[in-house]
């Protein structure tokens, strides 16, 4: 192949990636947040939150790249809801805003991202959770796992399963990303590292894209069936 035929090429796989996700409006829920800091990490003791909150804003750095149109909860260290107390019903206020912003930005789907402890220090690797009962969720996270899978190559190969959280109580196709163990010695060096936030973030990107493709094909399946009965 010719220099500039190559250059060709691959100038049309960049414009590809740029606009593979185009028309995608995503909302990024960094988890906790203010007074709620989440899991700390045993050896470096920084706080859940702020961790999320560096690895939402890589994913949305991402994600833009590639076309889609970015919604992001919190983009820094605050609790959604008023007050100063700490009580399950600003808990729950503070869930339920972050789902508002989602809804009023016209979010095709929503991911929260969190990272996960254990009693156990043995425990390890990302998971994706989805509200039971909800197709569109389980379709996304059973996606978003087998890229973080192949992005991450964590030693354990988790599966999406399905959970009970308000944050995916909503009408848009929701998933809450665990993005590994902070209570893991090896896995919280990883994740206090720009460069793995930066891997978290192609890979949730990536799924994004299989995901966009597995419901247009689902489409076209259902297309063809429609055609064949006629």
């Amino acid at each position: 192949m010719k220099v500039a035929e190559r250059w060709f090429v691959m100038a049309g796989i960049g414009l590809l990636g740029a606009i593979a996700l185009a028309g995608l409006v995503v909302a990024l829920d960094p988890g906790h947040g203010g007074y709620d800091g989440g899991a700390r990490a045993h050896d470096s003791g920084v706080w859940e939150k702020e961790i999320n909150l560096q690895i939402a804003l890589a994913v949305e750095k991402e994600l833009l790249s590639r076309g889609a149109t970015v919604v992001v909860t919190r983009r820094e260290d605050i609790c959604l809801a008023e007050g100063n107390t700490a009580t399950k019903q600003r808990k729950r206020a503070d869930l339920q805003a972050r789902m508002d912003i989602a809804k009023a930005a016209g979010a095709d789907v929503l991911m929260s991202i969190h990272l996960n402890e254990y009693r156990s220090r043995a425990q390890s690797g990302p998971q994706v959770f989805y509200q039971r009962g909800g197709e569109d969720g389980r379709l996304l996270a059973g996606v978003l796992q087998a890229a973080l899978i192949e992005g991450l190559e964590p030693r354990k190969h988790r599966k999406a399963m399905a959970g009970d959280y308000y944050v995916l109580r909503s009408a848009i196709p929701s998933v809450l990303v665990e993005c590994g163990f902070l209570s893991n010695a090896e896995e919280e060096k990883l994740l206090l590292t720009p460069a793995y936030h930066h891997r978290i973030a192609v890979s949730l990107a990536d799924g994004l894209v299989e995901y966009l493709a597995l419901l247009d094909r689902m489409k076209a399946g259902e297309k063809g069936d429609s055609t064949g009965d006629s």
